[in-house]
């Protein structure tokens, strides 16, 4: 199965962070209920509309593949490439990295969040975002 499909799977149990990241704890060395737990406070733009989960939750993932664990720049140097790559290939599709962009509803604002909810766009919108962030993932294992 791809990570993908899993991510849409556990979409709507949990949150658009927690479904990517937790795809990926297995090839990451982490069981799954630490992957739901640390990825658990990036679900909604962070609750404030910034940053699309899928987004930060594909951040973790390029960090534990390839994060530093030094001070060395040039592994910072590279880790950075990595989501600097991420950034424009999830822009190219999408427009944007952020989340209230992204939705067209700032999910901060309590009145948004149920307009959001009644408009489905997490039934709409979201499963394509996270789709997208794990493809680029899956595309860019190294």
């Amino acid at each position: 199965m791809k990570k993908s499909e899993h991510a849409l799977q556990l979409f709507g149990t949990f949150n658009c962070s927690q479904a990517v990241f937790s795809s990926f704890a297995d090839e990451l060395g982490i069981d799954q209920a630490t992957a739901l737990k640390l990825a658990s406070g990036f679900g909604g733009g962070m609750a404030c509309g910034e940053t699309c989960g899928a987004v930060t939750a594909s951040y973790l993932v390029i960090g534990m593949r390839h994060g530093h664990t030094t001070g060395d720049a040039d592994a910072k140097s590279a880790t950075k490439q990595l989501i600097r790559q991420f950034n424009a290939d999830f822009e190219k599709e999408h427009g944007s990295l952020i989340c209230k962009k992204l939705l067209g509803y700032d999910l901060s604002i309590p009145e948004e969040q149920v307009q959001a909810r009644e408009n489905q766009v997490f039934d709409h919108i979201c499963p394509k975002l996270i789709q997208t962030a794990c493809t680029i993932l899956e595309k860019d294992k190294k």
